[in-house]
């Protein structure tokens, strides 16, 4: 065990050796190395922190989820096709309720954007839905004050308002001071009785609750006109139904409502929350593939670049590789010795790249609006690739200095 402990750090010893002696060289043939993790690191960090951030947007749209639309959003159906459909209306949620067994929550919203005014202050293009009761079961919405819809605001269509934490500081400056507030939108007052938890900025660009302002839908279809409103239908399956029995239940419970033949297709889009992660995790692994592609290519040069410098080192020293084999030394450990050293040369040019990814991470987390971190998963990939690499690079090197006949190996000293 002490034997091997030994071998590993008089490998590395030589490596730093090797790096101390011949710095320009030495770094010029990792710079392939550096280069390829850079890439690499830098494109799956920056995508795993993407994916991982839309992956909790989505979540936040709600579990075992249908949007029930005229459009389709994955955008694989051409909009021509998409823009002659009827939107989705009230009345449908009541019959889908009463035709649909596999149901928990069946929501109505529709949305639209108006000036919001307090005062003397006005805040433009602010986003307002207007819900049913069965939305705040299908999406989490935390009350930082105040308090949420409550059914007789439902049931008598109240001017009532719950107002997103920017909303509130924007016209407030202190978003506390909002509840109770009596606000101007669309024309028409509305007091606040709630004020949204902060959430932080949403990479889906749905709801963007800390940007908008909350109505219960019998107020807000006094305010607009429903059929331009965006109106969705927002389907939440029972918790032990599978998602394809969920949709194919409420699909049909659709076809049955808007009276669709066998031999017609739907005339709406059931946007599965599910479905679209998976789609959406698809078009990341592409990503993920493309610098995979680039950052072979760099690591191939990176390794013919540690190959040279292993190939001069077994030139260079020769002579101790002879008296070490004349003392008795193994080929296995000779082997072992450069293979060691290759993959710390390795490793080196990788901690380069790992450095310039994380300062990277630093400066384009605030430019891109969400934190892109390293993963440990990601970290200890970038340490494979160069251990692996590493060998790759000086097994050939290892080789010869293994195979080596110790006298002549002495004699060329």
């Amino acid at each position: 065990m002490f034997k091997y402990l030994e071998i590993v750090w008089n490998s590395f010893k030589m490596a730093l050796a090797e790096f101390r002696s011949n710095k320009l060289r030495t770094f010029l043939s990792l710079f392939g190395i550096t280069v390829g993790i850079f890439c690499i690191i830098g494109v799956l960090a920056t995508v795993d922190s993407l994916q991982r951030n839309v992956q909790n947007d989505i979540k936040s749209l709600g579990s075992k989820t249908i949007y029930i639309d005229k459009w389709d959003y994955t955008g694989q159906i051409p909009w021509w096709k998409l823009v002659n459909r009827p939107v989705p209306k009230y009345d449908e949620v009541k019959m889908l309720k009463q035709r649909s067994s596999l149901t928990k929550n069946v929501a109505f919203n529709i949305s639209s954007t108006s000036k919001i005014e307090w005062d003397d202050e006005a805040v433009t293009n602010v986003n307002v839905y207007g819900i049913t009761e069965d939305f705040s079961n299908i999406q989490k919405l935390d009350i930082e004050d105040g308090r949420f819809f409550q059914q007789s605001d439902y049931e008598n269509s109240a001017n009532s308002a719950i107002i997103g934490y920017n909303i509130a500081e924007k016209l407030f400056t202190r978003p506390e001071k909002a509840v109770g507030q009596e606000i101007v939108l669309y024309g028409r007052k509305a007091v606040v009785i709630g004020l949204l938890k902060k959430k932080g900025q949403s990479m889906m660009g749905g709801y963007d609750y800390d940007e908008a302002v909350l109505l219960d839908y019998g107020f807000m279809r006094t305010l607009t006109n429903e059929k331009t409103s965006q109106p969705v239908i927002v389907v939440q399956g029972k918790d032990n139904v599978p998602m394809k029995m969920l949709r194919d239940d409420v699909q049909g419970a659709m076809r049955s409502i808007r009276k669709i033949r066998p031999a017609q297709t739907d005339n709406f889009s059931m946007n599965d929350i599910e479905a679209f992660g998976e789609f959406m995790a698809g078009i990341f692994s592409g990503i993920n593939t493309g610098g995979w592609f680039i950052a072979s290519l760099s690591l191939i040069v990176g390794m013919f670049g540690v190959a040279n410098i292993m190939f001069v080192t077994v030139r260079e020293r020769t002579g101790q590789i002879g008296l070490k084999k004349a003392i008795g030394a193994k080929k296995s450990s000779i082997m072992t010795e450069f293979l060691l050293e290759s993959a710390f040369l390795c490793i080196l040019g990788g901690a380069i790249g790992l450095l310039l990814v994380y300062i990277l991470t630093k400066i384009i987390s605030p430019a891109i609006g969400f934190p892109v971190t390293i993963s440990f998963d990601i970290l200890s990939l970038a340490i494979s690739i160069c251990i692996i690499t590493g060998v790759l690079a000086g097994i050939i090197p290892a080789f010869i200095a293994a195979r080596m006949d110790p006298v002549v190996a002495i004699r060329s000293k």
